[in-house]
Formats: structure tokens, C-alpha cells, sequence
């Protein structure tokens, strides 16, 4: 069955003081699907979310919901709800009221209303919260009220401005699952914009990754992770060994002077490219098993595994996630799996290197 596509971003651009924050950007978004904009500050991540909620108009292009032109209705016209990275609460209202405010303006009745607030306050931890003020509540806890306000109308999307943020680590990750069955039980679009490679790989369905107001890749947190297009996009979205090769022929590159078997074909002959390996993925062995010798210099235990750094004969530091310990000074060598091995294109310019270039 085709999703319904809910948002449609056309050739959207958007200047601030002469500087280009979106160049030309193309999204579709799906109905009932969790849709991470991630990337670092200054991509142009929360400009693409305020112009889908309205609070910014972009200067090329068109935002389509459900096929009809929404690029010039205000926020409140459109069928959407936003949690900004403020709690934007209401002083002089307490809990209770905060929450209802925007179904009071719907007129909806006070049973209704009684139920919906009893719902939110369950979903986000702060039953017996009613009656107290937004003052004398954390952070978080305003955070929290503020998702609720938002919830509790019911919209088709929700947009979720790094909203996460000021909650300690436990009560983020609760918010985090919180989040995912809300969507599942409610079937809202959610768009949630973050920094936080880990809360993208966590919750989305499709996450897309941006760097200087151009998307550089989007797919499944899967995709994104184990098949990075780029060398932007494989440092941004958790660790990697980036380091220079040369794809000899399909399925054979050469690493620091070794051969190293792998699956991608087509890059051609003898061809400088950029390869990915993720620390997890890499094998250490005795030395002379493997395809490179080097030796453990760093160890780190970080609980569920142990991170090392294993300098080779070239000087590369290459960073190693295992559940087995090597302590420092042990001489290994690394071994790979040919399907672990990512091969990009290398970059023919700064421009095409800000663009992303795909295989």
C-alpha cells in the first residue's frame, strides 16, 4: 500500500542577512511517520521546521499539505502543533489550565476536557500536577507540560523543536519511547529536530540528515547508519574510521598499503576513494591473521564494550569497539568483513562536498 504523502517541501529556499540557510530544499512527508531533521547547529534544521509550522515564510518555493498550498497561511491556520525548544508556558494559568487552552478554544465541553488533561498528565509522568504553576516546575517538568498542551489537541503533525533537551538522561529516554507509542496510538505525523544522533537512530522512521541548508542524505535509521553516502554524513551519525583508499577493482580496495575485500562494484579501477569502517565492526586478531597489524595504544571501558585505539604502521588511529579487552601495548591486527566495508566517492569540490555526492 503507497503512504500518503501529508507535507510536501518544493525548491524551498530561505535567506537570513544575505546568508543562505536553505538552498533548494525537496522533502516528502508521510502520513503517520516519525521524520528526524538531524544535523548540527546552523544546517538549517529549525528554518525547515518553522516554515512547515508557518513562522517562517521561505523566499522560493511552495509548502503543500495534502496537495493544497499552505506557504502563506499563519500557524494557527494550519492543522499542526509545535513544541519549541521554550516551554512557552502560561504564568498565570496553572497546569490544568495550560494544557486546556487550546480546547478550550475549540470550545470542546469540560468532561472532555477533565478527561484529556487526566490523559496528558499519565502520559508525560506529572499526575497530581493540576492545580501547581509552571514557576515552581524543572525544566523538564516544563517541558513535559508543554508536549502535553500539545498533545492533548490531537493534531495531524506535531512538530518537536529539540524538545528533549532539558530533561536528565533516564527521563529522556522515557520521553523517548513515550513519544514513539504516542504516535503509534495516535497516528500523528510527528517532525522532530535534533542534534542528538542517538534520539534520531532511536525514534524515526526516516531521519534526514542536513549540513549547510542542503539534505545530505535520508532513509531509515538503518540506511543512514550502515550505508552512509557521504563522509559528512558517516562522521555526523555515530563513530566512524574514515580513512583515504584506493578501490582497485569491484570488490577489492586498498587501505594503508593492504587489500581488503569487499562488495561494492562499479567505482572502477585504481580510484581514490573515501572508505567507512564502524569501530564495532572491526576484528582484532593475532597479528599476521588479519589484513593490517598494529598496535593498542588507548582502552577505555564504556560498560558494554571496551574502546581502544589501534595505531597501524601509517600512523592512522583506528578506533575499535569490542567486548574483548587488549590492553595497551598489545600487538593485533585488524580484520574486517567485506560487508562492513562502506566505499563513497570522494568529493570533487568544497561545493559538491557541502551537496553530498551519492554513489
Amino acid at each position: 500500500m503507497k503512504e500518503k504523502t501529508l507535507i510536501t517541501l518544493e525548491h524551498i529556499s530561505k535567506s537570513f542577512d544575505g546568508e543562505m540557510v536553505l538552498d533548494d530544499l525537496c522533502l516528502d512527508i508521510h502520513e503517520n511517520e516519525f521524520v528526524t531533521l538531524l544535523g548540527p547547529s546552523g544546517c538549517g534544521k529549525t528554518t525547515t521546521l518553522r516554515i512547515i509550522g508557518g513562522f517562517v515564510t521561505p523566499d522560493k518555493g511552495k509548502v503543500l499539505f495534502e496537495g493544497n498550498d499552505i506557504t502563506n497561511l499563519p500557524p494557527y491556520q494550519r492543522e499542526l502543533n509545535t513544541v519549541f525548544q521554550k516551554y512557552a508556558l502560561f504564568p498565570n494559568m496553572s497546569i490544568a489550565e495550560n494544557i486546556a487552552f487550546g480546547l478550550k478554544i475549540k470550545k470542546k465541553s469540560k468532561e472532555y476536557i477533565n478527561d484529556k488533561i487526566k490523559y496528558a498528565l499519565k502520559l508525560v509522568n506529572l499526575e497530581g500536577y493540576e492545580n501547581r504553576r509552571p514557576e515552581i516546575l524543572s525544566g523538564g517538568q516544563q517541558q513535559r507540560i508543554a508536549i502535553a498542551r500539545a498533545i492533548v489537541n490531537e493534531p495531524k503533525v506535531l512538530l518537536l523543536d529539540e524538545p528533549l533537551g532539558a530533561l536528565d538522561l533516564k527521563l529522556r529516554q522515557d520521553m523517548q519511547y513515550e513519544l514513539i507509542r504516542l504516535k503509534n496510538e495516535l497516528g500523528i505525523t510527528f517532525i522532530y529536530v535534533t542534534h542528538d544522533q542517538e534520539e534520531a537512530l532511536t525514534m524515526s522512521d526516516k531521519i534526514v540528515v542536513m549540513n549547510q541548508g542542503y539534505i545530505q542524505q535520508m532513509g531509515t535509521p538503518e540506511k543512514i547508519y550502515n550505508e552512509p553516502e557521504n563522509a559528512f554524513v558517516a562522521d555526523f551519525v555515530g563513530d566512524s574510521n574514515i580513512v583515504d583508499a584506493v578501490f582497485l577493482r569491484d570488490e577489492l580496495v586498498e587501505i594503508f598499503g593492504a587489500k581488503f575485500p569487499c562488495v561494492d562494484k562499479g567505482f572502477g579501477k585504481n580510484k581514490p576513494v573515501d572508505v567507512v569502517i564502524r569501530p564495532e565492526d572491526i576484528d582484532l586478531l593475532e597479528p599476521g591473521k588479519g589484513s593490517l597489524d598494529g598496535v593498542v595504544t588507548h582502552i577505555i571501558f564504556k560498560g558494554v564494550h571496551y574502546e581502544m585505539e589501534v595505531r597501524t604502521p601509517d600512523g592512522f588511529e583506528w578506533l575499535v569497539h569490542s567486548t574483548d579487552m587488549f590492553p595497551v601495548g598489545t600487538p593485533v591486527s585488524i580484520h574486517v568483513d567485506p560487508f562492513d566495508i562502506q566505499i563513497m566517492n570522494k568529493p570533487q569540490s568544497e561545493d559538491e562536498e557541502a551537496i553530498g555526492v551519492e554513489e
